[in-house]
């Protein structure tokens, strides 16, 4: 898996266990929905300035867009 594949999905995932739809993770991250969808399947990569606005937006620490999977 590469890693943009990896981000998106562990975003998916954090955005799932906290019942957020994309447009309101795209609220809290001042970013837009299409940008979180694209993100998400893996389609775009993100800036390290993004990544840390939509994990602050999550709630977690930066790093845990990055981790494996089963590891957020």
């Amino acid at each position: 898996m590469i890693l943009r594949e990896r981000i998106g999905l562990n975003i998916q995932n954090l955005r799932h266990s906290r019942n957020l739809s994309q447009e309101e993770l795209a609220l809290m991250a001042n970013v837009d929905r299409s940008y979180i969808s694209k993100i998400e399947l893996g389609r775009n990569s993100a800036s390290a300035d993004k990544l840390e606005q939509i994990a602050y937006a999550l709630e977690v620490d930066p790093q845990e867009l990055l981790a494996p999977r089963g590891a957020s």
